[in-house]
């Protein structure tokens, strides 16, 4: 079919128009790294040195260690789909290319996972690397390349790490990326070989920014230095599991024996009613003090894929054929993670020209730069999606220590400890010692007040008593050695629902929720991963005392004990991280801190919605449902907004913005912009003001009570306490465990929560439910005149609601002139938290945003070439390169690309070609 001359005029025209504006922007670059390098530098500087480190895309290129040749073809949005004829090619190639795009991005990495940020960026990163270095990533990586994995996944390591080295071979830093160049102006920094190790360690930072529920462990025990019992378990509910569905609920496990018979509580797992348990109070103000400081140092752990940990999500779901137009599944996927530039994901295809013993991949989909294979896609026989269980996989242990030693079980035990130095560029290299329990890393260590508090804590009589003092350990199963990547391979592969969850069962770290469907119109659900079995007693919900084996883990559970579900008779499953599994249909707990369902049961609504009535659901629905922005919370709290009674006429002007109001959070809606600064105040009145200072945003100080007074006190004994966490990590974050805390209050106008005093000069103190509202709509009226102006007429969600993209080193941290260079945006974004369109963000340190849906795709059983996806930036990590963020405008839109398979399909949207030759 000849191109469409209309169109490729445009393209014509809007190539040459960004054409002239990279030559602008190129110019812009050389005279501020003229300034920032003087003007020796600067003659240093040219469009063409910028330009050198592009890749190149046509032509030939000969590559030592190919068997035979490879051909490279990249579409318009310069997505490369690879075709070989041996594994081993195959992969060297993937190697080459995504070094090509994405070196700088993937050596920040494997500094980042092995503690050598400071080799690149100087002192300031030496307190990461300690705690990194604590973890010991890279060392796990190393046990598990050497003894775990498969000969074959070694195979593939290895050629994927000659096709990156191929790359390197002969280059400077400034051949490689605009960024070496700039670091060039203050070390000496050179890019080294890569090695299959590398690539393994990669797979610990996903699995540190997908581990579940630890912020939540931490922020539990901090929380008793101001909240009682109860009143931790108000801000903690029980997961509804009558109003929003778990994923497994057709399911079943295999392999039970009869010890998980009712009554037989000898090996089974532990209740799931409760999230305070007897180890609260183990060690009184020393658990408090350390926790505190132990938050402190993870905050400022880089962002590996999430936002450590706070607000990661997910959804995926998948409809049987007979519910879609096709008469094929249909399967979406959209992980939430943190907004990077470049984007975690990396979009292509690895084709072997003809499937056979000799080369057996043919997938195509999203993977990570510096990792080969494919994380989530679909191959010519299945496809799959991910989003995070949640389950819970770590635990902090309070350590007694002793001398050389730390108690166990009434006998102190010695340390297992290593030194490590750590290179610093441009400075001293530092020495620490890294000390680790039969529990796991001592955290605590890398931190100075840490060992001090220890020290100096006061304990109750159920802890043994000071000595040297107290320290933090972590429990984690991604610090064992483990097979995820051998499963990541085996996936790639899999033709049939036997094939893919035994390739499943190799993917023990991060547990994660895998969808399926395959061409022969089945769908399927299965849940992998190491998950730990926790004595009776111990929910993991809280930190545990280190010191008494009873909180020791006693086993995993076995792979034929998860849940799973195949070809469902409702027709569909959705995940978006709720509960796994209602626990009186399962003997184990997985976890007490699931997503509430908010997300997972809006989609099953949708989907319920379309198929009533004999409907069917087309490749465009899945991708409409993908961007529901629809409001939960406001479904729940506008009713009772409206009946509140208003005087103020400026405010009851603004509260008018909800009549009517259909609950969607589009970006140019005023009404959404006023109705999430009522819910940010609500929260911060009822319980952001409440919470201990460890948890509530740095800088925002209160007057509040002493702790552990005895009686009431007048203004004059109050003390001011300010807060310690950055904005996007505080409490309450407003996400779905905030929205079913304020449901259960609801029934309840004169909960004490509903209380608050008088603040300044604003309204007088609030009594109950209603009084509070009224100070919330209030409140929000004149922070969004502040913001957004007077005139409500102006006002928008998507001024307030912002994604920037900010590269993840330079970008963040650099001068002011580079991060300018290095960054984009803003976009103003619909959607919001806790919605099927999650576009995150922190409702107690304000409205931009946090963490978004990273990539979609909607995979189209019946006609693969049907199938839609898009990145949230490009495929490159250059700067200036034309595909730096192609696709991002596409993406804050809602627009899908065309997916390209069969090789028809490739070859009718190849743009450039490359060959790669022996």
């Amino acid at each position: 079919m000849p191109p469409n001359t209309t169109a490729s005029t445009g393209r014509k025209a809007r190539k040459s128009g960004r054409k002239k504006g990279r030559k602008a922007r190129l110019v812009v670059l050389v005279l501020v790294l003229a300034i920032i390098g003087g003007v020796a530098y600067g003659a240093y500087w040219s469009i063409s040195t910028v330009r050198a480190s592009f890749p190149q895309t046509k032509g030939s290129i000969t590559l030592d260690g190919l068997s035979g040749p490879v051909d490279v073809k990249r579409d318009g949005y310069g997505i490369p789909q690879i075709y070989a004829s041996s594994d081993e090619d195959l992969f060297m190639a993937q190697g080459y290319v995504q070094a090509q795009d994405r070196f700088y991005e993937m050596d920040v990495r494997r500094h980042m996972t092995s503690g050598r940020l400071s080799e690149m960026f100087g002192k300031d990163q030496v307190k990461d690397d300690e705690f990194l270095r604590t973890m010991g990533w890279d060392r796990v990586a190393k046990e598990e390349y050497d003894t775990k994995l498969s000969a074959s996944t070694k195979k593939y390591l290895q050629a994927y790490s000659k096709g990156v080295n191929a790359y390197l071979k002969g280059k400077d830093g400034k051949d490689i990326s605009l960024e070496y160049a700039a670091l060039g102006f203050v070390n000496d920094y050179k890019p080294e070989q890569w090695t299959p190790v590398d690539s393994v360690a990669w797979l610990k930072a996903m699995a540190w920014d997908l581990r579940g529920n630890m912020d939540d462990e931490i922020d539990r025990a901090l929380m008793t230095s101001r909240l009682g019992p109860k009143q931790i378990k108000d801000l903690y509910p029980e997961y509804p599991y009558s109003r929003n569905q778990a994923i497994v609920q057709e399911g079943q496990y295999d392999e039970l024996t009869q010890t998980f018979e009712q009554g037989d509580s000898s090996t089974s797992g532990t209740s799931t009613s409760g999230t305070t348990g007897s180890s609260t109070s183990t060690a009184g103000s020393a658990l408090e003090s350390q926790l505190s400081g132990l938050y402190d140092v993870l905050d400022d752990v880089p962002t590996a894929v999430g936002v450590n940990g706070q607000g990661i999500g997910s959804n995926s779901w998948v409809v049987a054929g007979k519910y879609t137009i096709t008469g094929k599944p249909l399967l979406a996927n959209d992980p939430h993670l943190s907004a990077s530039l470049p984007s975690v994901w990396y979009q292509m295809g690895l084709h072997c020209r003809t499937v056979s013993a000799k080369c057996q991949y043919d997938v195509t989909g999203y993977t990570f730069s510096g990792m080969p294979g494919v994380v989530i896609g679909h191959n010519q026989d299945i496809a799959w999606g991910m989003t995070n269980s949640g389950v819970d996989v770590t635990d902090l242990y309070l350590e007694k220590l002793s001398g050389d030693g730390y108690l166990y079980d009434g006998t102190v035990k010695p340390f297992k400890s290593r030194t490590e130095t750590i290179k610093v560029a441009g400075g001293d290299s530092k020495k620490i010692v890294v000390r680790e329990t039969n529990n796991g890393p001592l955290l605590s260590d890398r931190d100075d007040e840490l060992v001090k508090v220890g020290k100096k804590a006061t304990v109750d009589t159920a802890a043994p008593d000071r000595g040297d003092g107290y320290g933090i350990a972590l429990r984690w199963t991604a610090l064992d050695a483990g097979t995820t990547m051998d499963a990541v391979f085996a996936i790639d592969k899999a033709s049939n629902w036997t094939e893919f969850r035994s390739a499943a069962a190799k993917f023990d770290v991060p547990s994660q929720n895998l969808v399926y469907a395959d061409t022969d119109n089945h769908i399927g659900y299965t849940l992998p991963g190491r998950i730990p079995i926790r004595a009776k007693g111990d929910d993991g919900s809280i930190p545990a005392p280190g010191w008494d084996s009873k909180y020791r883990w006693t086993g995993f559970i076995k792979q034929g004990e998860l849940p799973y579900e195949f070809d469902p008779e409702r027709g569909y499953i959705v995940t978006a991280n709720q509960a796994v599994i209602d626990p009186d249909k399962y003997p184990y707990t997985l976890t007490t801190d699931w997503g509430y369902g908010t997300r997972s049961q809006r989609i099953t609504d949708l989907i319920q919605s379309k198929i009533k009535d004999g409907g069917k659901i087309s490749t465009d629905d899945m991708r409409q449902m993908q961007l529901d922005n629809s409001s939960e919370i406001a479904k729940l709290l506008v009713p009772k907004l409206l009946k509140i009674d208003v005087d103020d006429k400026d405010v009851r002007e603004a509260q008018e913005l909800l009549e009517g109001w259909d609950y969607t959070q589009d970006a140019d809606s005023a009404a959404a912009a006023y109705f999430n600064s009522v819910w940010r105040n609500i929260l911060k009145l009822a319980f952001g003001n409440k919470l201990p200072k460890e948890l509530r945003v740095e800088g925002q100080c209160l007057w509040v009570d002493p702790v552990n007074d005895t009686g009431p006190v007048d203004d004059t004994q109050k003390v001011r306490e300010c807060g310690q966490r950055d904005a996007d990590q505080a409490q309450p974050d407003g996400g779905d465990r905030w929205f079913e805390v304020v449901r259960n209050l609801m029934n309840d106008p004169k909960s004490d929560w509903w209380t608050t005093p008088k603040a300044g000069t604003r309204p007088g103190a609030t009594n109950n439910r209603d009084e509070l509202f009224k100070r919330a709509l209030i409140d929000a009226r004149w922070e969004l005149t502040s913001k957004l102006g007077k005139d409500i007429d102006t006002w928008s969600w998507g001024r307030l609601h912002r994604l920037f993209l900010k590269n993840q080193t330079l970008g963040t941290d650099g001068p002011g002139v580079v991060q300018y260079i290095l960054n984009r945006g803003p976009w103003k974004l619909g959607g919001g938290e806790a919605t099927v369109n999650a576009t995150g963000w922190n409702a107690a340190g304000g409205y931009g945003v946090v963490w978004v849906p990273s990539m979609r795709m909607v995979v189209n059983l019946d006609d693969l070439d049907k199938s839609k996806w898009i990145n949230l930036t490009g495929a490159s990590g250059h700067a200036f390169s034309a595909h730096y963020t192609d696709q991002t405008s596409k993406w804050v839109d809602g627009e899908l690309l065309p997916w390209s398979f069969s090789d028809k399909a490739v070859d009718d949207s190849t743009s450039d070609t490359l060959v790669l030759k022996p």
